[in-house]
């Protein structure tokens, strides 16, 4: 196979399709999106078969244990998959909805029409559920997509892509409108990310590394996130039956997901109060933690941490701790060391609340509420194609609205500007 031409004409294929897909009708794209929920559940054994096999493979070739937790699919994630599609078919039609219509004193009227991006490709690693969460938002959104799974996940991917196929096929929709890249040559990607004439956005999900590598490599425009170190900050007014479940939640709920909590901060009033239950519970699940020369006097078992460990995301059952001063050493910390992806704050205290969600310069920022909550699904959008820390287009996790654009409209009766 030459990998240049192959990426090429899915490029070719991709654009006709996008055309076709961006004027298909409501209906049309939720028919498909009903057909491809359905087939999931009716082929979940034999998905879960595919990953099975994916698994053992990754596992015998030392795939660490982070990317195999995200690689694995149960029943559970089969039926949270073909859902995630529903909601989506659930969810109202962004394309061609104008907004904002006024008139001018020229007698013509201004507004503005969501329009879908055009061809989007998504590069992933592992989550074989990230292959009918894209199609799904693509499809919906009125946009062409071209899928990049991991080489670990490819029996699975292309098992989920057929089921994707045969849904658009009984709506009528073009196959091209959703394409699974059937190669693992990693060539494919740095062709993908450089097809401008084909692809108008690329979305990565997957670690620091590939991120980094598209950062440096692509010439088509990214809607991306680097990585997640997400902090939970228990402020003076913290409330301690709130605050020991949240970031026991936060950081131990999974520890391979970018909005799972990699710091924590608390206020020096709470601290030699609310921190040893705290670390306990972390201690008691596995959680080693590296902690600042005043919290390691709290918690005698704990390591001094380092410069890095404040600004590093762990994706293992190691998290950070400080003791600040207060509500603005941690929203400087925050600001420094974080990645504006999600931090939270704990607190009854309504001002500092406000004053948290203003300044900690985030994607989500949350009160009251475990970081692990920012996600496509539990937002509301169905699904995500991704989360942005981006601060142009769009931010935070993106469904149909961020993978559309919206275009100037003009409604005129004759007018001609004098």
């Amino acid at each position: 196979m030459d990998i240049e031409q192959y990426m090429q004409q899915l490029g070719r294929d991709a654009r006709a399709a996008s055309r076709l897909i961006a004027r298909a009708d409501s209906n049309a794209k939720n028919r498909a999106l009903h057909a491809i929920a359905a087939a999931i559940r009716r082929e979940g054994e034999a998905l879960v078969a595919a990953n099975r096999e994916d698994v053992a493979a990754a596992r015998a070739a030392g795939l660490e244990e982070a990317l195999l937790d995200r690689l694995t699919l149960s029943a559970k994630g089969v039926a949270a998959m073909a859902e995630g599609v529903e909601q989506v078919a659930g969810l109202p039609d962004p394309v061609g909805e104008i907004t904002d219509l006024r008139f001018r004193p020229s007698g013509i009227q201004v507004g503005r029409m969501r329009v879908p991006l055009g061809v989007i490709g998504i590069i992933y690693e592992a989550r074989p559920n990230v292959t009918a969460d894209a199609a799904a938002l693509c499809l919906k959104s009125g946009n062409a997509s071209i899928l990049r799974g991991g080489s670990e996940a490819i029996r699975c991917n292309r098992a989920i892509a057929a089921l994707v196929h045969e849904g658009l096929a009984s709506a009528g929709l073009p196959a091209h409108a959703v394409q699974v890249v059937s190669t693992t040559d990693r060539a494919a990607v740095g062709h993908l990310i450089r097809l401008r004439e084909f692809v108008d956005v690329i979305v990565p999900r997957g670690g620091k590394g590939l991120v980094a590598r598209l950062l440096a490599e692509a010439r088509v425009p990214m809607i991306q996130h680097l990585d997640g170190n997400c902090h939970v900050y228990i402020d003076d007014a913290a409330d301690p039956a709130k605050a020991l479940p949240i970031v026991e939640n936060a950081k131990t709920q999974r520890y391979g997901t970018c909005n799972t909590a990699e710091s924590l901060l608390l206020a020096r009033s709470v601290a030699a109060r609310l921190l040893p239950p705290i670390a306990a519970s972390l201690t008691q699940k596995g959680v080693e933690i590296r902690g600042c020369p005043e919290s390691v006097a709290i918690v005698g078992d704990a390591s001094v941490a380092t410069e890095e460990d404040y600004a590093c995301e762990f994706l293992a059952p190691i998290i950070s701790v400080k003791v600040v001063a207060g509500l603005a050493e941690a929203i400087e910390h925050i600001n420094r060391y974080g990645s504006h992806h999600t931090d939270a704050i704990v607190t009854e205290n309504y001002g500092a609340a406000m004053r948290f969600l203003r300044e900690v310069d985030s994607a989500s920022v949350m009160v009251n509420a475990s970081t692990r909550f920012a996600d496509g699904f539990e937002y509301g959008l169905g699904a995500e194609i991704g989360i942005s820390t981006d601060k142009i287009h769009a931010r935070g996790p993106v469904g149909l609205e961020g993978l559309t654009s919206q275009k100037w409209i003009v409604l005129g009766n004759g007018e001609v500007r004098a």
